[in-house]
This record gives structure tokens, C-alpha cells and sequence, in this order.
């Protein structure tokens, strides 16, 4: 009995002195918050079933709506097996990835360094995934569409969008 109540005692007077609980770590800022609701993901697969890669965005007019407003702004994350480079409307070169909003090519695609303005918001800090900002003309719906031409694979992502 006397061990019990000094392993008792113990015990009491080590959990007093902790200041830190479970829900210490999962403190965040208002624009990370409204990035974690606004991320969506998708794998991209091809028409035989095999992963190629995975999609993921966040629809930047949610996450600032006074400084993205105008026009439809995302943050496009790529990985994939396979080196490819996002379809630019205002580059010449041909590319295998086409994004579109509702059947529509962007107005302006530009491709992010690995330390950028976004990256408190992104979780994802490594070499292999490509990250592009991604404008498009004002839209009553949305829904990404990214087609890739070679594997015949295609990725949807929807969001509802605040009147």
C-alpha cells in the first residue's frame, strides 16, 4: 500500500508540471486553416488502373478572397511517376498535362520555386512535386479537370463556390 500511494504521488506531481497537450500541435494561423479545408487531392490514374501521380489544389480565392478576387486563382500540386510539366496557354511548347475550369484553358500558369509566398501553406516541401499557380476567368461553378494526353488519364476535382 505504501508503494501505491507513493507511485501515487508521484505520478501526481509529474503530470502537474506539463503545460503542453494533444492539442498544442494542431494550433494554426486562419489562412492554413482555410487551406486544410480547401485542399482536395485525387490520384491520377491510367486507363490500365496504374497510379501515375496525385493532383491536389487549393482554391486560393477562399483562402484570400481580398487579394485573389477577379478572377478564379488555385495553387496546383503535381506529383508524378513521370517528369511532366503542367500545359502553359502563354508558352509555345506543347505539354501532355492540359488543366481546365469547366472546359476552359487557364489564362495564366506559372510555375513556383520550391521556397515560394504559398509554402506555409502547403505541407508538402520536396523535390519530386511541382507546384503552379494557376489563374482562370470568374466562374459560377468549379471543377478542375486535368487530362493527360499519353495515358489517357483524367482527374476531377469540385468545389462549391461562396455567392
Amino acid at each position: 500500500m505504501k508503494i501505491f500511494l507513493l507511485f501515487l504521488t508521484f505520478m501526481l506531481l509529474f503530470s502537474g508540471c506539463s503545460k503542453k497537450n494533444a492539442f498544442f500541435a494542431f494550433k494554426m494561423d486562419r489562412e492554413k486553416e482555410l487551406s486544410a479545408s480547401s485542399i482536395q487531392s485525387s490520384k491520377i490514374v491510367s486507363k490500365e488502373g496504374e497510379v501515375m501521380g496525385v493532383m491536389s489544389s487549393i482554391y486560393l480565392n477562399e483562402v484570400y478572397p481580398e487579394s485573389f478576387n477577379g478572377y478564379e486563382y488555385f495553387i496546383i500540386l503535381l506529383y508524378l511517376k513521370d517528369v511532366k510539366e503542367l500545359n502553359n496557354p502563354n508558352n509555345t511548347i506543347e505539354s501532355d498535362l492540359k488543366l481546365t475550369l469547366n472546359s476552359k484553358l487557364p489564362i495564366k500558369v506559372e510555375k513556383l520555386p520550391k521556397e515560394n509566398q504559398f509554402s506555409h501553406l502547403i505541407n508538402r516541401k520536396n523535390d519530386w512535386t511541382n507546384s503552379y499557380i494557376v489563374a482562370f476567368e470568374q466562374a459560377e461553378s468549379i471543377n478542375l479537370f486535368l487530362e493527360d494526353n499519353l495515358s489517357s488519364s483524367a482527374v476531377v476535382l469540385k468545389y462549391k463556390k461562396e455567392q
